[in-house]
């Protein structure tokens, strides 16, 4: 095909206009006049031609599938050359005989054919894909001809495919703005798809399409906002590029745009929109935070977008920030959707630690090559760019991380060596990959991989040498940080750090068998001088006690001998306060230090420290007293920790009770906060070994939460929670001020959200354990937690919102007696919330923002008394229950009949009458209870006792109901009455036939006497019955 343009084609484009201003064409196909309200000009009909069969039937066959697509494209390529250039080998099948304009024309009548198409048929987007790949191949055989001739040209050449491109959006641009919404669909799917499939666009046609699209993204319709926010990627995107060599308006024209898009993708509802803006969104430094955002979209599918999509194409994961990392990798790890969270574990173990393995990645849209060889420094690196010293503690996402890794990663699983080597030099890396892996092989697999970590793992002889040299070296570094005024930032993070490995090794042994009695001995005795070492970690205190009770026979002499060992070690610490000038017990102990640090303002024991007072000086005194302080601190938190993995009775361990006398009840009557607050601690484990000291320390408790701050009175609930969940709901019974506590601790509102969250929690577990069975104790606190879901006091508090979100479902649909008690509290909550409601001051706050609609919380409470979502024993969850016993529900009903004739307001009966078209009416109820409602509703009915439209409808609805059940009933009656009495005449006349003919044969006789006996006993019965029916039925007759 030459590069020359002929003549006829220069002339035939010269003489046809493609601005729409000078469009003058008079006629408009009638499919296009029925889906727009534009005046929109599109190419005349003219009579059918050869050049019309053979564009039609391209874009026949382009519908059918895409796979024919390419060489359609050619074909149709072939078409368009022979109506633009000059062929230079005629062929006779060419439609040689018409102009570019004409196949311009043809091609465009074609394109808008396509609009009408609903979204639901496949047959408009093959087209439109087809349309794109067209103009894209059309522009490149242009440019390539172009380039022989005119290399240098600076500006965008014009050419055929350029002037067919510019017709047909010209032609689809007033389409934008049509009626119908699949023709605005199609018309911004055509634009959007033709912008993402050429390379360059004309000047004025861009400002024309940005312009068109921008207004597509307030549209009303999600799926016109979802394909207008494709194309408007794209442009931002290409607007980006050309930044630098551009104008401050094009800048501001830029900033802009990316604004608009920016404000979609955090406020546009339709979850489509945000994810398609998500994934065709440049990434800038001014938009990555509110790309990763999205993180935490609603719709689990963008969420899944983030990691599946927009973090592998950011590429290196290491641009981003390290708390970046720590969150992303937490909120994917933690999603509450499934394929989120398998997305989130692929990206670390695939993606993550290529980048830091120095594989190269795929670009997008290439097959991902085949995995590199484990690295272990690649590894390392990983751990290190996440931080593992921070992520890996209890509640860090590393542990979390890298379960999957080894679970998705079998070649490290393999590769990975635990030599001497490695012990020797750990680092908070290293040791962490060992722990993670210890952990791994121990709980996945159902044991299948015990063996391989049996294999890697050292005897515990020699893990307790290595425990014994990195607690030396950690012990060393704790010391000389303590011993300097002012440490060294790099020593602290070294003691850091080494505390980490120490933590990570005591994790790996704590799942060591002990079944080596030399390993058992070694790692005991270095467990046992660990405690008593003073400056001892808080969290290394703790560790190394689950692991003494786990080498401890799990018996009662193995219990009282992990007491004694522990005890010996909190003796020990407490030593180290005693000195020349201060010999004493216990609690003469903790009164030294009271007195120290309170100076004049508390009395003191003058006699036994008066000659110290006098001959050090005050600072030295006050540190020495802010040392007992801390050393009383560390003794409490040993036998915290003891305490909390105690089982047996307390009374019959004497080390207990030599503990609690001479240790914490000190600490309690102790004046120093902190002691004080931990020794309460330790008092209520104490009380939950032992139920005469609960019943004891009860007020004590209470008072606590009565005098106390906001983190001593959430201690206090605790300790009451456990207290009641371990010895039974008799003590709340028996103490009724128990029960004003937690009430007030829920309706603390505003003032302290942190105890009310904690109290809500403690309550919600008390009935939903059923620790609390007395029925009016339960409505109690059931009515209190109904009114703090929905009072605005609590829409900031977060806790108190999310656990009663939980709970209240879970509670009524468990159990048919929590709906019952449900449905007992549901008017009072309401009542209560409308109060609260009326004492809003609208000019304050807007209250329809602020707390739920009346109608909204009533429809709740109906919802979860549903008796046919409550769980049934031996039937599923899911299956269809429309035969249940609705007892729960007619019971409100009564309720709510009984309010509307109390002296309510006028206003609150037309909350509550609406509710009763809400109930569900179960033919399977008791009978006497729908038979009582409906004689009460049909007396509301005739009395007119709901006066408003909405209210009297749903008493006729509720009335309507009941009565269809009511006549089924009656006619069951019917018809068993009708049964009873044909029997009892069967049975008169078998005994007159047996009386009147005594030729039977005598066996039939004696069957036929044992007959009649049962039939007459029969008769009687129902005899007595029949006649109390119809005494009934003829007092309701009379009454009628």
């Amino acid at each position: 095909m030459p590069a020359r343009v002929s003549s006829r084609s220069t002339r035939t484009s010269a003489a046809v206009s493609h601005k729409p201003s000078s469009t003058t064409l008079t006629s408009r196909a009638s499919a296009a006049s029925r889906v727009s309200s534009s005046s929109i000009d599109i190419p005349q009909e003219v009579p059918d031609s050869e050049l019309r069969s053979q564009i039609c039937g391209i874009f026949r066959d382009a519908q059918k599938t895409t796979a024919t697509h390419r060489k359609l494209v050619v074909n149709l390529r072939k078409v368009h050359e022979a109506c633009c250039y000059e062929p230079t080998r005629p062929n006779k099948t060419s439609p040689t005989d018409f102009h570019e304009a004409d196949f311009n024309n043809e091609f465009s009548r074609c394109v808008l054919r396509v609009m009408p198409v609903k979204k639901s048929e496949g047959v408009g987007e093959k087209t439109i894909r087809f349309v794109g790949l067209f103009l894209r191949h059309a522009n490149d055989k242009d440019n390539e001809l172009l380039g022989e001739e005119d290399v240098d040209a600076s500006t965008m050449p014009e050419t055929p495919s350029t002037r067919l491109t510019t017709q047909v959006m010209e032609a689809v641009l007033p389409l934008l703005t049509a009626k119908d919404k699949f023709v605005r669909y199609r018309a911004t799917q055509l634009i959007s798809h033709v912008i993402n499939s050429l390379d360059a666009i004309d000047d004025d046609l861009f400002q024309k399409l940005r312009y068109g699209l921008l207004k597509r993204i307030r549209d009303k319709e999600a799926m016109v906002r979802s394909q207008a926010v494709l194309g408007l990627g794209r442009l931002a995107g290409n607007q980006v590029e050309g930044m630098v060599n551009s104008d401050d308006s094009d800048d501001d024209a830029e900033t802009d745009l990316l604004e608009k898009l920016l404000e979609v993708l955090q406020n546009d509802p339709s979850a489509d929109v945000r994810r398609s803006l998500l994934v065709n969104l440049p990434i800038l430094p001014s938009t990555l935070p509110y790309l990763l955002e999205r993180a935490r979209d609603q719709d689990a599918a963008t969420r899944r977008a983030v990691y599946s999509r927009l973090l592998p194409a950011l590429g290196d994961f290491r641009h981003l920030s390290l708390s970046m990392r720590e969150k992303l990798l937490r909120w994917g790890l933690r999603d509450r959707d499934e394929n989120v969270r398998k997305a989130a574990g692929r990206l670390f173990r695939e993606r993550w630690i290529e980048d830091c393995a120095g594989v190269s990645q795929p670009e997008d849209g290439e097959n991902p090559g085949a995995s590199a060889p484990p690295s272990l420094d690649g590894l390392l690196e990983l751990l290190e760019r996440i931080d593992i010293v921070n992520s890996g503690v209890e509640n860090g996402v590393a542990l979390e991380a890298m379960r999957g890794f080894w679970e998705g990663r079998p070649d490290y699983r393999d590769a990975v060596e635990f030599d001497d080597s490695f012990w020797e030099t750990l680092s908070a890396e290293s040791v962490f990959i060992a722990r993670s892996f210890n952990h791994f092989c121990r709980t996945e697999g159902n044991g299948k991989y015990e063996s391989l970590m049996d294999e890697k793992l050292p005897e515990v002889t020699k893990v307790a040498f290595f425990l014994e040299r990195y607690l030396n070296v950690l012990i060393k570094a704790i010391r000389r940080v303590n011993s300097k005024d002012n440490g060294n930032e790099d020593e602290e993070e070294d003691t850091v750090e080494q505390e980490f490995i120490v933590e990570q090794l005591l994790h790996i042994i704590l799942t060591l068998d002990y079944s080596d009695e030399v390993g058992r001995r070694k790692m005991f005795a270095l467990l046992r001088q660990t405690l008593s070492i003073a400056e001892l970690p808080d969290g290394i205190t703790k560790l190394t006690i689950d692991v003494l009770r786990d080498i401890c026979a799990p018996d009662t002499a193995g219990e009282k001998e992990f007491c004694s060992v522990v005890l010996e070690a909190v003796a020990d610490v407490h030593d180290t306060i005693v000195d020349d000038s201060v010999v004493g017990d216990g609690e003469e102990s903790f009164h030294s230090a009271r007195s120290e640090v309170s100076g004049d303002s508390t009395p003191t024991k003058s006699g036994k420290h008066g000659g110290a007072d006098t001959s050090v000086s005050e600072e030295e005194a006050r540190e020495k007293a802010i040392k007992e302080i801390m050393i009383n601190m560390k003794c409490l938190h040993i036998v915290q920790c003891m305490l909390s993995n105690v089982e047996g009775t307390l009374q019959q361990n004497d080390h207990l009770v030599s503990m609690l006398n001479n240790l914490v009840v000190p600490a309690v009557r102790s004046h120093e906060a902190p002691v004080r607050e931990r020794g309460l601690v330790c008092l209520g484990l104490c009380s939950l070994l032992d139920r005469p000291l609960a019943e004891e320390n009860l007020t004590l408790f209470m008072h606590f939460f009565s005098k106390g701050h906001s983190a001593l009175q959430i201690t206090a609930l605790q300790i009451l929670t456990d207290i009641l969940n371990v010895h039974g709901a008799q003590l709340l019974s028996a103490n009724s001020a128990l029960l004003k506590v937690y009430v007030r601790a829920l309706r603390s509102g505003s003032r302290n959200p942190e105890v009310q969250g904690a109290a809500t929690v403690a309550v919600c577990k008390l009935l939903l354990g059923r620790v609390v069975t007395d029925h009016d104790t339960s409505a109690e606190l059931l009515k209190t937690l109904i009114v703090a879901y929905f009072d605005p006091s609590t829409a900031g508090n977060q806790s108190v919102r999310q656990a009663l979100n939980y709970f209240l479902p879970v509670f009524c649909f468990s159990r048919a007696e929590s709906q019952e008690l449900m449905g007992s509290v549901a008017l009072d909550a309401l009542h209560s919330l409308y109060n609260v409601r009326e004492g809003l001051d609208d000019d304050d706050m807007d209250v329809g923002d602020e707390m739920a609609s009346l109608s909204t919380i009533g429809a709740c409470l109906v919802d979860w008394t549903d008796p046919r979502k409550c769980y049934t024993p031996g039937i599923p969850m899911d299956a269809d229950k429309k035969n249940v016993n609705g007892d729960v529900h007619l019971d409100l009903a009564r309720d709510i009949i009984d309010k509307l004739n109390s002296n309510f307001s006028k206003e609150e009966k037309k909350v509550i009458a609406p509710l009763l078209g809400k109930l569900y009416i179960s033919p399977a109820s008791s009978e006497d209870k729908t038979r009582t409602l409906y004689e009460d509703v049909s007396v509301a009915v005739g009395e007119n006792l709901v006066s408003d439209a909405t209210g009297r409808n749903a008493l006729y609805k509720i009335h309507v109901s009941l009565g269809k059940i009511v006549n089924q009933l009656g006619e069951q009656d019917k018809a068993s009455r009708r049964s009873v009495s044909r029997s009892v005449s069967l049975a008169l006349d078998d005994r007159t036939i047996t009386e009147d003919v005594t030729i039977v044969p005598e066996p039939r006789i004696e069957e036929n006497v044992v007959e009649d006996k049962v039939d007459i006993s029969a008769m009687v019965t129902r005899g007595e019955g029949d006649s109390l029916i119809e005494e009934l039925l003829t007092d309701g007759d009379a009454e009628a």
